[in-house]
């Protein structure tokens, strides 16, 4: 087990599973400065650790990530040295989310409570958003005047199409779990004292499951979102020879004939 931690996030990994934890409870784990770069590179080490098949991403109190915070930027905007909204778009909203939406291994948002502006966006990219019952979305950035990021723009209308998702944006609401798991935001609901089960054991199948085939499939669902069908089936193509060459496929073709459970070591 590894672990790496800052006030504002933790980063631990135990048995091939990396757990990222938001940790500004107080704030609701609102984004500062600190916050946003600590996640950044959480997230960027959880992609290059070699000891992580899967990533969970979750917080800590009643809210999963409110997203940026005001009371900062407020701050910031009468501040003589402020720099554009966009600055901190560039340097740590897209590579986190970048590296979360690429990354060569699955990942689970675990939405703790509520996931509003960016802290919605982190979790639309993520692979997997399990939900507590009483958590919800909010696509809060045109209620605040601004416009969307952290890939909102992108993920939101693959995940509901582009009305609803136009929709979601342009007059933010609260989406509670149940409508969220409608509108396919959801992949799971779960009851408050089943939350952390749900979690743990989604993430224990992933990380023992064949990792270069989840990281192949990942990248042929990416590549084909904009691509052509003849470009999509020469991905495919490349992804099948990779992982028909990898040891997990052997292992997995002699566990199927000889009728037991593989077990995959992620190459």
């Amino acid at each position: 087990m590894s672990d790496s931690n800052s006030a504002a996030v933790t980063y631990g990994v135990s048995d091939g599973i990396a757990t990222i934890t938001l940790n500004r409870p107080d704030a609701m784990n609102s984004l500062n400065l600190e916050t946003k770069i600590a996640l950044r590179d959480a997230v960027h080490a959880a992609a290059a650790d070699s000891g992580a098949r899967c990533v969970v991403l979750t917080g800590t109190g009643r809210a999963f990530c409110v997203g940026q915070d005001l009371k900062e930027h407020v701050a910031d905007l009468k501040s003589n040295n402020a720099g554009p909204l966009s600055n901190t778009v560039a340097e740590h909203y897209n590579p986190t989310v970048t590296a979360i939406a690429t990354m060569p291994k699955p990942v689970i948002a675990a939405l703790n409570g509520v996931a509003a502006g960016a802290g919605a966006s982190l979790a639309f990219a993520s692979d997997f958003r399990i939900l507590k019952d009483t958590a919800s979305f909010n696509l809060a950035f045109a209620g605040i005047a601004l416009s969307c990021d952290t890939g909102a723009s992108w993920t939101l209308q693959r995940l509901v199409g582009l009305g609803k998702a136009t929709e979601l944006l342009l007059l933010p609401r609260t989406i509670p779990s149940d409508e969220a798991l409608t509108l396919g935001l959801a992949t799971v609901v779960a009851p408050t004292d089943e939350f952390d089960a749900t979690v743990a054991t989604l993430a224990r199948k992933l990380a023992d499951g064949p990792t270069l085939a989840y990281a192949s499939i990942k990248r042929s669902i990416a590549y084909s979102a904009t691509h052509d069908l003849p470009a999509s089936l020469e991905q495919e193509a490349q992804k099948m020879a990779l992982t028909g060459a990898s040891a997990d496929h052997l292992v997995a073709v002699e566990a199927f004939l000889a009728k037991e459970k593989p077990q995959f070591e992620g190459r």
